[in-house]
């Protein structure tokens, strides 16, 4: 069909050492998805039921540069684990989950803190301070059959050359299997879908100038500039 006005062009991700990229469909994220991260933004770490809300497929940014954003004093980074999905589908058994999942890579969920408190407080949506641009630097995928199923391995981020994150994938309170079950029965997954999994403790402010610098075992490391 012809469009009215000119068709955006879809989010593409590089693959590593592959020319072809990932196209992207939807971003979900896991809120709280490691105990001690719960605890220190200020909540029980029981194994609730995960919750999600959502980035844009444009605010995934591979460029190695974050801008700081506007309207805000208070960015934070947080390194997690990003899933890439090859197909989908409903009510998806944690068994099978793994089949859907594509590949893997290193990426962050940063924050402006203070809209996103503003937010909680009045009992309103994240948007504002999750899903502005360039929210989600990430670098590039790696298929799950050269890296295999990451379900542990250190997952780190330092600032500057200084450690702020530390922790172990098999520190997620659910798993990938149990998120890609449990976002199933939300919603109607299919491929393109990226699922960003959870930060561990340490989250806190960037500055400009900043590098950043987001490791997780077997994928290709990710070093991004706030400018």
């Amino acid at each position: 069909m012809q469009t009215v006005i000119p068709a955006p062009s879809p989010a593409i991700l590089p693959v590593y050492r592959n020319p072809a990229g990932f196209p992207v469909r939807r971003v979900y994220c896991v809120g709280r998805n490691y105990a001690a991260h719960a605890v220190e933004m200020g909540h029980d770490p029981d194994r609730d039921p995960p919750f999600f809300f959502q980035k844009n497929p444009d605010n995934l940014d591979p460029s190695g540069e974050f801008p700081y954003p506007p309207l805000t004093r208070d960015v934070h980074h947080e390194v997690e684990l990003a899933v890439m999905l090859k197909s989908g589908g409903a009510d998806i058994a944690s068994e099978a989950a793994l089949g859907h999942v594509y590949g893997f890579a290193a990426a962050l969920d940063m924050t402006r803190r203070d809209l996103q408190a503003e937010a909680k407080k009045a009992g309103r949506p994240w948007e504002a301070g999750k899903a502005f641009e360039h929210s989600a630097p990430i670098g590039p995928i790696v298929p799950a059959g050269d890296c295999g199923f990451l379900n542990a391995g250190r997952i780190a981020l330092s600032v500057n050359g200084d450690l702020r994150q530390e922790g172990d994938l098999n520190q997620m309170i659910w798993k990938v299997p149990e998120i890609i079950a449990k976002l199933s029965e939300l919603f109607h997954l299919a491929a393109g879908d990226v699922i960003l999994t959870g930060t561990p403790a340490g989250v806190g402010p960037v500055e400009r100038g900043d590098v950043l610098e987001a490791s997780i075992s077997g994928l290709p490391g990710l070093t991004v500039t706030v400018v």
